[in-house]
Order: C-alpha cells, then structure tokens, then sequence
C-alpha cells in the first residue's frame, strides 16, 4: 500500500490521516478509489482548537453490504484509540457515481460523525457546498485529482443552498437547540452566519475568519463587536451572548428573505 504524503501543516493531524487511509484502504480492498479533505483544512480557517478533520472517501461503485460493518468496527477502534484527532474525524463515502452534483433524491451513504457516531445518512443541502470547496480547493491524501469527477457549482447553487441550509438548520423554532448552550457552538453559529451574509454579498465562499472580518468592517449596529468576541474567542474563555447570537440569526434570515415565527 503506498503511504500517503502529508498534506496539512500539523504532524498529529497527518498522523491520524495515515491511520485513517490504511484503515479505509484495508475495509474497501478494491472499492476505494480515494480519500481527500474539505471544511476548514481545504478553505485555510481550520483552528487546532476548534476543528474538525473533514474528510470525503470515495468509492468504485456503491459498497456492498458486508463492507458497512467493517468499516464501522474499524471507525469505533480508531475513535477509542485516543490518539489526537481520533475523535474529530467526521466524513462522508460517496460513490463516484454520486459525486458530480448534489441531489437530495441520492440514497443515504455511510456517514461518521465527530462523536463517532457511524450510519447511513442522507448528505443534506449543504454539500452543495462541500462539492465546491472539494473541487476548488480540497486536498488530496490518496487518489485521482478531484476536479474532473464534479460538476462547477455556481454562485446561484451556492446561494440556494445555504438558503436551503438556513431554513432547515437555523430558522425558528430552532432544532436542538440544547447545541446552543455551549460556548463553543454560539461562536459556531456567529461565525457560520458571517459566512452565509458574505456569500450572499459577494457570491463566493471565503474562510469564517476573513467573512467575520469582513462584517465587522460593513455591518452596522451591534454586529460587528459581537462578530469581533466571536472571531477572537479561544475554547477556555466564556461566550455567554446566546440573546445576541440569536438576534443575529435572525438579522441574517432576514437578509435572506427568510421568513419565520416572532415569537
């Protein structure tokens, strides 16, 4: 098996992707065509103390059914393993066959997530989004180069789906909005409104850090401090605004055209 080159900047995150490839290559035989990253390690915004490693596996063909239970039993051995990284691995193993564009109508396909969670899941809207930062600048740790095998996704796709993801994730009533209370998903959630307000004014995808410098230098009112303590924010400090992250999720629905209960 041909040991993949690094491809991040951190060594334990390289590590742990080693490990990951060997374990799919093993479960998949002559299934697997290649493993690649997206999310914040492709677009340049991965934080070391916030991140996850977002990673899309592709496959020759749909899997077998006896390949699902090896897969999951080889996830479950590498989340208990407790080497760094282990349990910030959340992915997807799509066919090629799936690859070329988003549709809501493709069957489910084995999905992990950070907390090790391992079924079969539908990819929601948001991989429309995934699909362009995967062919515009994901990272190849073992495989053919992405490009060829996806469609270009253009600005109006991009904006019909995080349209789609608003109202489905962030529109009120909110879904589990227990996630709310921690720190660090109210920060999550200022940062992701940023992105969907720049890409709404610019038609592009840019990192979280540079779309939250970019509403606190054009958004007016209280925004732009709450933007700043959210950019700025490290996992030990507080971040108690869960009043004003709300009142920003509902300014940027707003935006949007998004209309929802007033409570």
């Amino acid at each position: 098996m041909v040991k993949p080159h690094p491809v991040t900047p951190y060594p334990e995150v390289n590590s742990i992707l080693e490990e990951l490839h060997t374990g799919v290559a093993a479960a998949l035989r002559e299934r697997f065509l290649g493993l690649y990253l997206h999310g914040s390690l492709a677009t340049g915004d991965f934080n070391p103390a916030t991140s996850d490693v977002d990673f899309l596996v592709v496959t020759c063909g749909e899997l077998p059914a006896d390949r699902f239970p090896v897969l999951k039993a080889m996830h479950a051995r590498l989340f208990a393993s407790g080497r760094a990284w282990s349990q910030k691995l959340e992915g997807a193993y799509l066919p090629l066959g799936q690859l070329r564009r988003h549709d809501p109508a493709q069957p489910p396909v084995p999905w992990l997530g950070a907390d090790g969670h391992f079924a079969l899941e539908r990819l929601g809207s948001d991989w429309t989004i995934q699909r362009w930062i995967l062919r515009e600048r994901g990272r190849v740790v073992s495989g053919p180069t992405l490009k060829p095998m996806i469609d270009p996704v253009g600005a109006d796709e991009l904006k019909e789906a995080v349209r789609a993801n608003l109202r489905d994730w962030w529109s009120p009533p909110l879904p589990s909005p227990e996630r709310f209370e921690s720190a660090e998903y109210q920060v999550y959630a200022v940062l992701t409104m940023c992105r969907s307000l720049y890409l709404l004014e610019h038609g592009a995808i840019a990192s979280k850090p540079a779309a939250a410098r970019w509403a606190e230098a054009n958004l007016e009112g209280p925004w732009p401090g709450l933007v700043e303590a959210a950019r700025l924010w490290r996992p030990v400090e507080t971040f108690q605004r869960r009043k004003e992250m709300d009142a920003f999720i509902q300014f940027t629905l707003r935006q949007w055209g998004i209309t929802f209960p007033v409570a």
